[in-house]
């Protein structure tokens, strides 16, 4: 992805960029507002913002999935650098990810001891 952003101006940029972007809105969204929800969807909110590392693999390996047949077909980069280059995306993704999940870890601390 880190080449996306030094060719600029195609398809497969346009591309690219467009799933980073939908992968880190839908990732921050879903971290957002941790007290919003069913009881399901809290607590896996509130696991998201405890675990921000782990949280953040998602996001990540779904963007590299997804760049990587837009760099294999549309960028013809070839097996092994289509490879290299969805995984430069997904680190990119899983960086930023994760970095935005923890400045949003106090909103999932409750103020009440033990949790209630």
């Amino acid at each position: 992805m880190l080449s996306v952003f030094a060719d600029g101006g195609d398809l497969p940029w346009a591309m690219a960029i467009g799933i980073g972007l939908f992968s880190l809105i839908a990732a921050i969204g879903s971290i957002s507002r941790p007290a919003v929800g069913d009881r399901v969807t809290r607590e896996a909110r509130l696991w998201a913002l405890r675990h921000p590392w782990r949280f953040a693999l998602y996001p990540a390996l779904g963007s590299a999935i997804l760049l990587y047949p837009v760099q294999l077909v549309l960028d013809r980069e070839g097996v092994f650098g289509a490879a290299l280059d969805a995984l430069q995306g997904g680190l990119a993704i899983y960086l930023i990810t994760a970095f935005v999940a923890m400045t949003l870890k106090g909103r999932g601390q409750t103020s009440l001891p033990g949790g209630r």
